[in-house]
Parts: structure tokens; C-alpha cells; sequence
């Protein structure tokens, strides 16, 4: 389905009951909404399961490729109000913990909980602004599909590749059909985006943080980080995961969520 929201057309999917928990599910860089099915299809369906593609990611408009967490915030936030959500739980992996965690920092009556997969709260330093610059320049001048190829080698663990090919090629498939300026303007955002380290100890809803053991781009370290700010929060650490941890390891990912789900429930 597609809505017009902040002068752009953004795609979402949405199941479960309308006046069950909203959820809204937020994707990480360069995915779309696609990457959260093993999530849609198994929360009881007295669960509002939304998700969505972030401006520039799926079939939603690329627009001018002009972006900020702002931007992506703001569309957040333009989807709830649409759908007349007053408050929802997020879940965001990776970029999609970023905009969850400027949400909540931004508007924290709009959330009533927060799920924060494979992600961090600190911005990029001088390194990593330098690794967004390369990503931009190969995305430049090798194409899409070849930044799909060394991205993946990234954010799965190695032997997901043997053990789930599936959830590979998805993620294939998924970032090269997005377009080169949507994901070199969201490189940039994520270049520019501010720190919310100081803001996770006036997060009051209930948190449940996740990560991959084998991550190596936001490694358990970072999640341990944010769980000593965040009171109240529970750490989860999925064996055998990397980045994508909702996908490598599927059943271990919904076997924390749901019960967390059914509890604010």
C-alpha cells in the first residue's frame, strides 16, 4: 500500500487485527520492508504489524536525494498519523534503530516501546565518515550490484552463506533494485546523523536490544553500551548471527519479541 506523506509516496505492509499493538518494523541501509517477513508472518495477529520502506529504499520515492534522520524521523512519525497510531512499539535494525532512536528522543509520547536490533547510539567519527565517502565513491563508479556483492560480505556471518542462502539472496535482490542516488543520499544522512547517546537514559519505555555475536559493524559491545544507559532494558546476544540477525537466526529473533509484544500487549 502506498501513502503520501512530507510530499513523498511511501510504500508499507500491514497485518493483524487494526486495534491490536501497533508495531512498526524499520528497516537498516540499503534494505526495504521485505527484509522484515519472517517477523510479519509469525506475530499472533492480535499484533498491528506495519512495516515500511524509508524514503529512498523499495517502492517508496527516492525524491531528491537530499536526506537527514530528520527527514526519516519526520516520515515516521507522517506514517503514524496517517494510520491514526497515537503510540507504537518500533523495532529498528541497524539504520532503522538510528531513526527509532531519534523517534523516541524526538517525540517520546509517540512511542510505547522499543525493540533496537544490531544497531548504536554514538554518530559516526572521523573514520567512519571516511568509509560513507568510499561507499559513495565505488556506488559511483562500480554500480549498484557491485556494492551489493561486498556489502553482504558484511552484514552476514560467514557460514550464513552456506546455512541460509535464502536470506542472502533476498538481501541481494533487495539492494540492487534500489536506486543509486537513494542510497547515496542516505549514506550521507548516515554520515550526518546526531548522537543519541545522551538521551538513552531518559528513555522510560520498555527496551529490548538484540544483536548478532558475529556482528562486526555494530558489535555486542555497542548494544552492551546502550543497555547500561537504557533502565530497564534487556540484552539479547543471538549466536551465530551477524548483522542481520532477524534473518540469519529468525526463530531465536521472534522468540524474544513476541512475548516482549505480548506483554505491553
Amino acid at each position: 500500500m502506498k501513502i503520501a506523506v512530507n510530499g513523498l509516496t511511501l510504500n508499507y505492509a500491514e497485518r493483524g487485527i487494526p486495534n491490536g499493538l501497533p508495531v512498526i518494523f524499520i528497516h537498516g541501509f540499503p534494505f526495504s520492508h521485505e527484509m522484515w517477513e519472517p517477523q510479519m508472518k509469525a506475530l499472533p495477529n492480535t499484533i498491528r504489524a506495519i512495516s515500511y520502506d524509508v524514503r529512498g529504499h523499495g517502492a517508496s520515492d527516492v525524491g531528491d536525494g537530499q536526506y537527514t534522520i530528520e527527514f526519516f524521523v519526520d516520515d515516521l512519525i507522517g506514517l503514524m498519523d496517517h494510520l491514526v497510531i497515537d503510540r507504537a512499539v518500533l523495532c529498528g535494525l541497524s539504520m532503522g534503530g538510528y531513526i527509532a532512536l531519534r523517534a523516541v528522543e524526538r517525540h517520546p509520547d509517540r512511542v510505547r516501546g522499543l525493540i533496537l536490533s544490531d544497531t548504536r547510539s554514538d554518530a559516526d567519527g572521523n573514520d567512519g565518515k571516511i568509509r560513507r565517502s568510499d561507499t559513495i565513491r565505488s556506488v559511483r563508479s562500480a554500480g549498484v550490484d557491485a556494492f551489493a556483492e561486498d556489502f553482504l560480505k558484511n552484514v552476514f556471518a560467514p557460514e550464513s552463506f552456506a546455512t541460509h542462502p535464502d536470506a542472502v539472496a533476498l538481501i541481494r535482490r533487495i539492494i540492487r533494485m534500489n536506486s543509486p542516488l537513494g542510497i547515496c543520499g542516505t549514506v550521507l544522512a548516515l554520515a550526518a546523523r546526531t548522537d543519541t547517546t545522551a538521551a538513552l537514559a531518559s528513555i522510560a519505555c520498555p527496551t529490548v536490544l538484540i544483536g548478532g555475536e558475529k556482528d562486526v559493524l555494530t558489535p555486542p559491545a555497542a548494544l552492551r553500551q546502550m543497555h547500561e544507559h537504557i533502565k530497564g532494558s534487556t540484552l539479547h546476544i543471538v549466536r551465530n548471527a551477524g548483522h542481520m540477525t532477524n534473518l540469519e537466526q529468525p526463530d531465536a529473533f521472534n522468540e524474544i519479541i513476541i512475548p516482549f509484544l505480548r506483554r505491553l500487549a
